[in-house]
């Protein structure tokens, strides 16, 4: 292939992305090999609808017309959280999640937000904690007793 693997091209979702998002999300989630009961447990959370696009913006991200990964905050003021962060699992270790999470950090600072706070798949723990992420402690999840780690980037720091 040529041209820069990297080049990632970012817009609002649209109502018509909705099913191509949901379906992103389930296989990312899959990709960590997840057991089946409990990736039904999680359904509702890995759903991306209409009315959820409009309490949470979300971006996608976008290579050669496909739509390989999307990202939605939440929240106002100078803390916000990241709700969805996925990419495709044809794409993970392309360097997608990286420019999406560049993108979220500019998206952010724009804002005049002064911290992201993450509750993380630790599956994902170790990209956020490379992008400069550092672990606050854990939050509640599910299923009952699951706990996942909870991480804060201050986006003041340069």
């Amino acid at each position: 292939m040529s041209g820069d693997m990297t080049a990632v091209d970012f817009r609002p979702a649209r109502p018509a992305d909705a099913a191509t998002l949901t379906r992103i999300a389930h296989a990312s989630k899959r990709y960590w090999r997840y057991p089946e009961d409990l990736m039904l447990q999680w359904k509702d959370a890995l759903t991306v609808s209409e009315d959820s696009m409009t309490e949470s913006p979300v971006v996608c991200a976008v290579r050669g017309g496909q739509i390989v990964g999307f990202y939605a905050l939440s929240g106002a003021g100078g803390t916000r959280e990241l709700e969805h962060f996925w990419v495709a699992p044809d794409h993970i270790g392309d360097g997608i999640g990286t420019r999406m999470f560049e993108q979220v950090l500019v998206t952010l600072r724009d804002a005049g937000a002064r911290m992201l706070r993450i509750a993380s798949d630790p599956n994902a723990e170790g990209f956020y904690r490379r992008m400069g992420a550092r672990r606050e402690g854990d939050v509640p999840s599910t299923p009952e007793g699951r706990r996942l780690p909870l991480l804060v980037f201050d986006l003041r720091a340069p």
